[in-house]
């Protein structure tokens, strides 16, 4: 199923105009939290929502704490997917109108804004999370409530929820592709990975570590450090200096949020380098690259499924959209472009199920039937009740300008497994997911 502005994507690149404004957002801001967003197309008829004219959506990320500047970008690409479809004619004849909520960073607010959309404002879906913490205080939200989310990111796998759509990589499809190169094309001079895990101290990099340690027998690297910082902590120098002392080959990074620019920061200024030690980045993309200065990032290694550098027609039209609204100095990426296309999933299936209604929405998802052309190209979510889509794996590595360049990527879309029972050396994995 195409969407609007797959379809217009050659024309706006001539155009080199800016299609849809949004009231919600005033000269490329992001609109305040708990405030309800229209197109100035249908400002009219989202005020009366009660009259059957609109269907109200959800959107809820960070907009402040340490998360606030990754996830910044996917509300403003979500607002932007709302404002095509309603200049499209909207779904099922009605114009969307979003309530977007900040989740502060905080996996309680999360779950204290998801049960305000679902219980008070009725929201038909909800849009949102980063961390997986946020995810799993949502959850039992969403479960309890009859609720649907539309869950963007990258994480740690061996979950899936009835009401919950992970439109992002689980590990066969991100962290466990991405060691496969690492042993492919960055072993010592002894012919050896070594590796140091680093992460911030919640349950995504504990699960991601946890699964790396659990191929080390059937792979045959030496891990040689494993060290956690709270969320949002900004003083690295202890680990690098452990680092330092243990020579890794590689260090897989599963750092989140702005701690990021912290550590990159701090890793080169301690004279540390990708020439000497590389990095691999789980959830680290071009947002947070921004934010630290493409001199940080250089050279360094990054896994996802997309990245802005992409060159295809729609990758680029979308960046260029993407810049026109919100402007020139913004940056799209991985998460970015999926909590975009989260939308058009959303709206796909419930054109299929022919209503809004959550139960009937999620029996189209499980169909295989729902799919929408992106700018990282076809996504589809895969048939069956797991409820993830089908991925490309990319690696890639800073540029200058700090765009990640891909240097390999998989041949075809990698089926989701999410519960890794394709892995031998999976079956005795025992994590807390807590």
């Amino acid at each position: 199923m195409k969407n609007k502005y797959l379809k217009s994507a050659v024309s706006f690149m001539l155009a080199g105009t800016m299609l849809f404004g949004l009231t919600a957002c005033s000269g490329g801001a992001i609109a305040e939290a708990g405030s309800t967003g229209k197109t100035d197309k249908t400002e009219e008829t989202a005020k009366s929502s009660s009259s059957g004219d609109t269907v109200k959506v959800g959107i809820l990320h960070s907009q402040s704490g340490t998360m606030a500047m990754a996830e910044k970008p996917m509300i403003e690409a979500a607002q932007m997917a709302i404002d095509e479809i309603n200049e499209d004619g909207g779904v099922l004849g009605k114009q969307i109108e979003y309530v977007l909520e900040d989740g502060a960073s905080d996996a309680a607010v999360f779950a204290e804004k998801a049960t305000k959309l679902l219980t008070k404002d009725k929201v038909a879906t909800i849009f949102g999370c980063w961390t997986s913490a946020s995810r799993k205080a949502v959850l039992p939200v969403v479960e309890g409530n009859d609720g649907l989310l539309w869950y963007p990111v990258q994480y740690e796998g061996l979950e899936s929820s009835h009401n919950i759509m992970y439109t992002a990589p689980c590990p066969n499809q991100q962290a466990i592709p991405a060691m496969d190169y690492l042993m492919e094309n960055c072993k010592g001079d002894d012919g050896t990975l070594k590796i140091f895990l680093f992460g911030s101290d919640y349950v995504y990099p504990r699960t991601t570590n946890t699964i790396i340690k659990a191929m080390q027998k059937d792979y045959g690297y030496e891990i040689v450090g494993e060290e956690y910082i709270p969320l949002g902590y900004t003083d690295c120098s202890t680990v690098i200096t452990k680092i330092q002392e243990t020579k890794p080959d590689v260090i897989i990074n599963t750092i989140n949020g702005d701690s990021n620019v912290s550590f990159f920061k701090q890793y080169k200024d301690a004279g540390l380098s990708p020439d000497q030690i590389q990095t691999m980045s789980f959830s680290c993309y071009e947002e947070d690259i921004r934010g630290m200065g493409a001199e940080y990032a250089e050279g360094h290694l990054f896994a996802w499924n997309y990245f802005q550098s992409v060159d295809t027609e729609a990758s680029k039209a979308f960046t260029e959209k993407f810049k026109e609204l919100y402007g020139e100095d913004k940056v799209t990426g991985d998460p970015v472009v999926n909590a975009y296309e989260g939308v058009y999933l959303w709206k796909a299936a419930v054109e299929k199920a022919g209503t809004f209604d959550v139960e009937p929405v999620i029996e189209a998802c499980e169909s295989g039937e729902i799919e929408a052309e992106t700018p990282e190209g076809l996504v589809t979510i895969a048939k069956g009740t797991t409820h993830h889509c089908l991925q490309k794996v990319l690696v890639g590595k800073c540029d200058a300008d700090g765009q990640i360049q891909t240097l390999w990527e998989t041949e075809d879309r990698v089926e989701p497994d999410p519960w890794l029972k394709s892995y031998d050396w999976a079956k005795d994995l025992s994590v807390d997911t807590e």
